[in-house]
């Protein structure tokens, strides 16, 4: 019986999963050892959380410390003349690894998304579910790996296409960012995440040049709550057609312990090239 020859995008997605499995059997490992016992300790830092918003913070987790943050729910909403679609996405995970004391390394991966889009005209629905892609990166903290005063560092990243067409890109994709922070006071800090991306086209296929910022301003509330009010814009130069995604945001964290946090956001659109709404709600922890 003659064997099928794998097409290229089986080929990728298979050299993806076993990244995947190499990753995850090395970060289940270093659960196991953060988890045993350990000698006087250090006072840990402040918690780093990356979630929520639109800003990445510069700050970096504790060497030899795990961090684990998850989407637990989000809904986006982008309507358009001739069409609405609907995505929810849940157990949208970010892994996070202090391997020195300004150096992180980072797995991502999406668990499940569901994509409903309706057309006006036909009345048609069409639906997509299943995995999102896998990102793997690493944060290189340049000043004050703490966040504490003015903060900065390099976060190169790469995205694997494991994710179905609709809720996966369809192929890889690549960037770099460079998160800053500045405490101007106790309760306020201004933060900006400057960004260079070899963004996946709309079709699936090939890569694009997108660069953009996102900027905001943090307010501590208390002890226990934050929030922040911030802004992005994206230029986006897909061959399909240029164009600037445009959003404002706001969101609230609660810390009811040291190393956890609860959190719940939502942005919207500015203008009709992007989604008008995006609702969500995460936790973070740090073992």
């Amino acid at each position: 019986m003659a064997r099928r020859t794998q097409t290229g995008h089986e080929r990728i997605v298979a050299k993806a999963w076993d990244w995947i499995d190499f990753l995850m059997k090395r970060i289940f490992l270093l659960g196991f050892l953060i988890a045993a016992p350990a000698a006087a300790e250090d006072k840990l830092r402040d918690l780093c959380a990356e979630r929520p918003g639109l800003d990445t913070p510069a700050c970096t987790v504790d060497p030899g410390h795990l961090q684990m943050e998850v989407g637990l729910g989000d809904w986006t909403l982008d309507k358009q003349p001739d069409s609405r679609t609907d995505t929810f996405v849940t157990g949208a995970i970010s892994a996070r690894y202090g391997v020195g004391n300004s150096t992180e390394i980072r797995f991502g991966w999406t668990v499940y998304g569901h994509s409903r889009t309706r057309d006006h005209a036909t009345g048609a629905v069409d639906r997509v579910s299943g995995i999102g892609d896998v990102t793997i990166g690493l944060k290189q903290n340049l000043s004050s790996p703490s966040g504490d005063g003015f903060s900065m560092a390099l976060l190169p990243y790469a995205a694997l296409p494991t994710g179905k067409n609709g809720i996966g890109a369809g192929d890889w994709g690549a960037g770099i960012l460079l998160p800053a922070s500045y405490a101007l006071t106790q309760i306020f800090t201004l933060e900006l995440t400057p960004e260079w991306d070899a963004a996946v086209d709309g079709d699936g296929k090939g890569r694009h040049s997108a660069y953009g910022s996102a900027a905001g301003l943090g307010v501590k509330l208390n002890e226990q709550w934050s929030m922040s009010v911030e802004g992005e814009l994206i230029r986006d130069r897909d061959p399909a057609g240029h164009s600037t995604r445009a959003l404002a945001g706001a969101y609230l964290a609660w810390q009811p312990k040291d190393r956890m946090q609860f959190d719940a956001g939502a942005q919207a659109g500015l203008n009709h090239t992007t989604p008008d709404v995006e609702v969500y709600f995460g936790i973070t922890e740090k073992f």
